[in-house]
């Protein structure tokens, strides 16, 4: 049953879980280093597995992903399946990762969050874009330009791999896109160095290269 504390401590809730700074946590944890002072500065996987190593990123990856499914999970919970109300909380998490309150609202690009968001929403969706990441990644080598590809696609997966013969709610269809114009707003430094061909290529590599 909804309730007027729903409507704030929901938001709140999902909020709070997304700005948990994983990757500065378990940067500290691996490499005993603070990630936003090497390589990219990014508080993200990429950067905390060429900072840390690849366990921490993969780490960092499944638990920034754990925390967007979980915003919408929780929602679901307490709103009986909403897919308004889980969409919301998704993307207020994803809001929480992009922009923490501890880490004076500089956080990571979204991608994992995003990813356990409709993972959690619409796993057909999560797949899709999945691919789409790995084949742009296969063929180009850039983990930013994957990003961003995966992200754009995703309104369009969603919308039409919500159900079969069904469309998404436009709540759904409207928070995907917003979504992912976040995401691709917080590659924008990528993208200007993708198009002068500086971004460099992911490498495993400690303190090299940026994303």
């Amino acid at each position: 049953m909804l309730t007027n504390s729903t409507f704030v401590l929901l938001p709140v809730a999902a909020y709070l879980l997304g700005s948990i700074p994983f990757g500065l946590l378990l940067g500290k944890i691996f490499g005993r280093a603070d990630v936003r002072k090497a390589g990219s500065g990014n508080i993200g996987a990429t950067n905390v597995a060429r900072v840390a190593g690849p366990v921490a990123g993969v780490m960092t990856l499944l638990l920034d992903g754990a925390k967007g499914a979980a915003a919408v999970l929780l929602a679901g919970r307490f709103t009986n399946d909403s897919a308004a109300w889980m969409m919301i909380s998704g993307l207020v998490a994803l809001v929480g990762h992009c922009f923490p309150i501890w880490l004076k609202f500089k956080g990571g690009k979204g991608v994992a969050t995003a990813g356990g968001v409709f993972l959690a929403l619409c796993p057909l969706a999560f797949l899709g874009s999945i691919t789409v990441f790995i084949l742009v990644v296969m063929f180009w080598e850039y983990v930013s330009l994957g990003s961003v590809a995966a992200a754009a696609s995703m309104p369009l997966l969603i919308y039409f791999l919500w159900a079969p013969r069904y469309a998404p709610p436009p709540i759904v269809a409207f928070g995907s896109l917003v979504a992912a114009l976040l995401i691709i707003y917080k590659h924008a430094a990528n993208i200007e160095r993708l198009l002068q061909g500086q971004e460099p290529k992911f490498t495993f590599s400690k303190n090299k290269g940026a994303q």
